[in-house]
């Protein structure tokens, strides 16, 4: 039986812990060079929003670089604290059910029954698992919600002779650029289009054809990849990542595996309809990525339990050592959102985004396309939630669009992309971060090897604007 434990490769975890202690010097050092300011805000139905034309310099309060360091555990008490409560728990459930799964041989014996199946239509499988991501993130906004799968894609694509980078490709990469080819995302476009006035899903033509050709560069890219992988495994840029993942021989199972994994994959249809009906039912979202959690780990121990799959002592170890395994994750997640933390600390998000703003007034329409998808772009480093980004700075740019001639149904879609695609690049982003905590791939090897694709994304994005305004969108 496999007695693998979900852990984080040490040399991924140092790289990804230096690159955002980098980004927070950063940021700090941006407190010390740009002048204070803020905006005044007020409450619509809960929702915090910018008062156009209310930005104001003022006297910056004393932030010495000690405290950026602090940022960390300030995040775990300031506003908005609740998300990262959440994202912890949801980490440590995650951690735990999942070595539970591995230990009682649940894991393996399902990649057994899909190899079996599929082993000869590897690539369709591929492109199937891609879509089923791609398409929850398009059509029903989830994104973090699907990370508990992504384990287990990481498993499948080691034993179809690919690696983990795959795996991710498959998972990860394929429901971000979903959720940033967005067709009825309610949580960036429907919140969008919601502040710009424009009805509810409109243009749904132009965006279903967004899809479909980000689901094909998808494709290619992915394609390529794990093509090259099989016929040359050296060729895998986490070559010597995978390696310490070695292949166990022929694996005996214990009589009950079976009726456990049947009793899992109820609660894993449970977790998929929470999805589903989490777009139809108004306040289920809130609560869906902690019940997500729950309902994992709930289904790993009453699988097990049922099925008498192994000992309850030893059930308790594997949950404890899953939790042990995935704890310094937390560090990575709590330093990410403290870059905001220290901006927002600091006095200057404001006045970044008034300068941002500001740039776009003076631009000709054409050039606004590209100015509206970079100041997205550029926000959505320090803010990664799209629905917040949306309240935040729709209200004062959508009448700057006005002034300058770009359609709202425009801006909103260079909002999307601006959005969507870069949640994959930033490490500044918890979902991404959790993501790779899980695998043995380091934000540098991930960076390194989806550049080139997030650069084919840039360009498609500004592709598709610019043919949106010249089609009279």
């Amino acid at each position: 039986m496999n007695r693998q434990s979900m852990r984080i490769g040490k040399r991924s975890y140092f790289f990804s812990l230096f690159t955002l202690l980098a980004l927070m010097i950063l940021a700090g050092i941006l407190t010390l060079v740009l002048p204070a300011g803020a905006y005044e805000r007020v409450l619509i139905d809960g929702r915090e929003m910018i008062v156009q034309d209310s930005f104001s310099y003022m006297d910056k309060a004393a932030y010495p670089p000690y405290l950026w360091f602090l940022a960390p555990f300030e995040v775990l008490a300031a506003p908005g604290a609740a998300v990262v409560w959440v994202i912890i728990i949801f980490l440590l459930f995650l951690g735990a059910s999942f070595t539970l799964l591995l230990r009682s041989g649940m894991v393996e014996r399902l990649m057994d029954r899909l190899l079996a199946r599929f082993g000869d239509h590897k690539y369709r499988l591929l492109t199937a698992i891609s879509l089923f991501f791609m398409l929850f993130g398009a059509s029903f906004g989830v994104f973090e919600e699907l990370i508990v799968l992504v384990p287990f894609c990481l498993i499948l694509a080691r034993k179809l002779g690919w690696d983990s980078l795959t795996g991710l490709g498959m998972s990860l990469l394929s429901a971000g650029l979903g959720f940033g080819a967005a067709v009825f995302n309610p949580f960036t476009l429907g919140v969008a289009q919601k502040l710009a006035g424009l009805p509810l899903y409109s243009a749904t033509p132009y965006r279903l054809a967004i899809f479909l050709t980000t689901f094909l560069l998808v494709q290619v890219f992915l394609r390529r990849y794990a093509r090259r992988v099989e016929k040359d495994p050296s060729r895998s840029l986490v070559y010597r990542e995978d390696g310490a993942f070695e292949e166990e021989g022929e694996l005996s199972y214990p009589p009950g595996v079976d009726k456990a994994l049947s009793i899992f994959s109820f609660f894993l249809l449970t977790i998929l309809a929470l999805l589903i009906a989490s777009f139809f039912v108004s306040g289920l979202s809130d609560i869906s990525f902690p019940l997500i959690a729950l309902l994992f780990l709930a289904g790993a121990i009453v699988s097990v339990l049922l099925a008498r799959v192994m000992p309850a002592k030893d059930m308790g170890k594997a949950l404890l050592s899953g939790l042990l395994g995935v704890a310094p994750a937390i560090l990575l997640i709590l330093m990410a959102m403290s870059i905001k933390q220290i901006v927002v600390r600091g006095g200057v998000m404001d006045t970044i985004l008034f300068a941002a703003v500001n740039r776009l007034s003076g631009m000709n329409i054409l050039v606004s396309i590209m100015g509206v998808w970079l100041l997205i772009l550029l926000l959505n480093f320090f803010i990664g939630s799209g629905s917040a980004k949306a309240f935040l700075v729709l209200p004062i740019l959508l009448p700057i669009v006005d002034v300058i001639g770009l359609s709202r149904q425009l801006a909103v879609q260079a909002f999307i992309f601006g959005d969507g695609f870069s949640n994959l690049l930033y490490p500044t982003n918890a979902a991404l971060m959790i993501g790779l905590g899980f695998s043995p791939v380091g934000y540098t090897k991930w960076l390194h090897w989806e550049l080139p694709l997030q650069i084919g994304l840039a360009l498609f994005s500004l592709a598709w604007l610019y043919l949106g305004y010249f089609l009279g969108l």
